[in-house]
């Protein structure tokens, strides 16, 4: 099976490192497309893949096409590779804000067609990649795209009506996540913590209590009762978050997300 990346930036090459380290697919088979220069000699001296500038070709090699370039870019790139396209294609698309309606028309029709929202997080193979599929493509692209992704992290499908709120989610989140950690790292160094030692333990904090919760599929309500023992520290601090409007701020910042989301889409 061969893969084209059209367009081999970071998103690009985190996913094509995970799939060449689970097996998904092997160097030689890969052809990384890129305009930059230093972005194909990495690719190549890194991954041992095939580099080209050439997105007609990169279509006429790869029978598997991963759209991985800027939402602007998107459209004059699928018009240079559309000659090449046919319904042999499986067109995977990660650009941000394109409609599996839209894609069909930048790329004339023909492909197979799933739509990816991944986030940041695939750089430490701990992404997070919800995808979905046109009505032309088979349980055998929704296999592979679950294979690909899955191997630089989780994978889920869902409706493509659910885009906007899980770009606010899953592909914002990661900002929003960070955001938070520099809250507590700020709060840490307030009350005197070294900045080293205050980042170390916010972000191990963040990982540790994502994975647990990850894996054991514990409500988080029952988890936060577990942790906060009566009249302890623990209930001294969530007393002042339950005063706050913590969870209404979340919950606008999200709808916020989702809303530019959806705009991007008219644009």
């Amino acid at each position: 099976m061969k893969i084209g990346f059209i367009g081999a930036g970071k998103m690009a090459e985190a996913v094509l490192s995970a799939a060449i380290e689970a097996g998904v697919c092997a160097p030689w088979d890969i052809t990384a497309c890129d305009i930059d220069a230093a972005r194909r000699k990495f690719a190549e001296k890194e991954y041992g893949v095939i580099v080209t500038d050439d997105a007609a070709q990169t279509a006429r090699t790869c029978k598997v096409l991963l759209l991985a370039v800027k939402p602007q870019d998107a459209d004059a790139l699928l018009r240079e590779a559309r000659p090449a396209l046919t319904e042999r294609h499986l067109l995977i698309s990660i650009a941000a804000g394109k409609t599996l309606a839209a894609l069909k028309k930048a790329a004339g029709g023909k492909p197979r067609l799933v739509r990816v929202m991944p986030n940041l997080a695939l750089l430490a193979q701990e992404g997070m990649s919800v995808y979905c599929a046109a009505k032309n493509a088979k349980a055998a692209d929704k296999h592979l795209v679950a294979r690909l992704f899955g191997s630089a992290g989780a994978v889920l499908e869902l409706p493509e009506r659910h885009f906007d709120a899980v770009t606010a989610l899953s592909g914002s989140g990661p900002a929003f996540v960070a955001y938070f950690m520099r809250a507590l790292i700020e709060g840490a160094r307030a009350l005197k913590l070294p900045a080293d030692a205050a980042a170390l333990l916010a972000g191990q904090t963040l990982i540790g209590t994502g994975i647990y919760l990850q894996n054991t599929g514990r409500d988080t309500a029952e988890f936060i009762k577990a942790v906060a023992s009566p009249k302890g520290t623990t209930a001294a601090g969530l007393a002042v978050l339950d005063r706050s409007d913590l969870r209404e701020v979340v919950g606008r910042t999200l709808a916020a997300a989702a809303a530019r989301s959806a705009e991007l889409k008219r644009a």
